[in-house]
């Protein structure tokens, strides 16, 4: 059944090749968030090891992570707190600087969004590089948080970024796997 449920799921992932650049198929999420069964089967899944347990905030990652992580901070009866590329966020923030392929960015958070000691659940769509999700680990670990895992829809293991966050002894989970980049 759990087989069956996840190609399900995978199923609903839309691939475009050559997107943003040749060689890269672009997994799109958005034809699973417009489907109600697949959004909220995707939405259970991601809460399943968490229910019950303490998660005091959730934290998702500009943009799709928003969507996802404010289902599932719902789910868990949690808060939600968003992680926003450089001056977005209107109150004082803390930020960090990560590696892109080419140069560097900037996301931030506001100073006062985690307590220390608080346990914190991170959540996006896909996982590739890593950059991103170790850049939020260590913005979160900044300020406090205890992150008690990482959860994303899409994992691309070629790409080794799970592995990256599992060196920083963050748990992933991830419902599917796709092959290449």
């Amino acid at each position: 059944m759990e087989a069956r449920r996840h190609s399900a799921l995978k199923d609903s992932i839309r691939s475009i090749p050559d997107y943003p650049k040749p060689g890269i198929i672009f997994r799109d999420i958005t034809t699973l968030l417009s489907d109600p069964r697949a959004f909220r089967r995707a939405v259970d899944s991601l809460v399943h090891p968490f229910a019950g347990g303490r998660i005091d905030q959730v934290a998702g990652i500009e943009a799709r992570g928003f969507i996802l992580g404010g289902a599932v901070a719902h789910q868990l009866s949690s808060g939600f707190v968003p992680i926003r590329k450089k001056g977005k966020l209107p109150h004082t923030t803390v930020s960090i600087a990560y590696a892109l392929e080419y140069g560097t960015d900037e996301m931030e958070i506001h100073v006062d969004a985690i307590k220390p000691g608080d346990k914190v659940l991170l959540v996006d769509d896909l996982i590739a590089t890593g950059g991103t999700a170790c850049a939020a680990v260590n913005l979160l670990r900044q300020i406090g948080a205890e992150v008690v895992a990482a959860c994303f829809v899409i994992d691309l293991p070629e790409i080794g970024g799970a592995q990256k966050l599992r060196d920083l002894d963050v748990p992933v989970r991830t419902l599917m796997e796709f092959d290449g980049h």
